[in-house]
């Protein structure tokens, strides 16, 4: 099988796609992923993902890119990775006691053949209606400035979520079934 080359450092994607037990290596994107736009596209998601992966195609050769995009959608807007604490708070607010969104298109790409595959995959997070003391402890706790929507599923606990419907996976940044799909999608073209 040919090298896979994840683009991205996120360590919660390498963990991810640890689960998948394949042999990778990663290495950060050379895209900058701003968005200029809070409304919901999926088109603009994918671009993003397909956008990191191009990025390092002329340093890389007869492997498999994998790179991935993952934003939270509340009332049809994103919300991005905040910018400092009360950005999150009032991103968890806004989210308590609602249902959004967590959307990540994948991008993956042969170096050699250049055939590819994009997809998005949807999950669904219910938040419990939470009070501003308990969202001020998880921002001052957890940090959570390098999450879209101010928040990571894993350190969440009931007090928090209510509900999930779809893949937990896609929610943490990458959805694994998703990805092994694609990758054995990619070889068997």
């Amino acid at each position: 099988m040919k090298k896979i080359i994840l683009a991205s450092q996120s360590p919660r994607r390498k963990e991810l796609l640890k689960k998948l037990h394949i042999d990778f290596s990663a290495v950060s994107p050379n895209y900058d992923e701003k968005i200029n736009t809070d409304e919901f596209s999926e088109k603009l998601i994918e671009n993003i993902a397909m956008q990191k992966a191009l990025s390092i195609l002329d340093f890389v050769s007869q492997c498999i890119v994998i790179s991935a995009d993952t934003v939270v959608v509340c009332e049809n807007k994103i919300l991005g990775k905040p910018k400092n604490e009360t950005q999150a708070v009032k991103m968890l607010e806004l989210l308590s006691g609602k249902t959004h969104k967590v959307v990540t298109s994948v991008f993956i790409i042969d170096s050699e053949t250049k055939k590819s595959d994009i997809r998005s995959v949807t999950s669904y997070v219910t938040f419990n209606k939470l009070d501003k003391a308990t969202i001020e402890n998880y921002v001052n706790t957890c940090k959570p400035l390098d999450k879209a929507g101010s928040y990571g599923i894993q350190e969440l606990d009931d007090t928090f979520i209510k509900k999930v419907e779809g893949s937990f996976d896609n929610i943490v940044g990458l959805p694994t079934e998703t990805v092994k799909e694609m990758i054995d999608n990619i070889i068997q073209k």
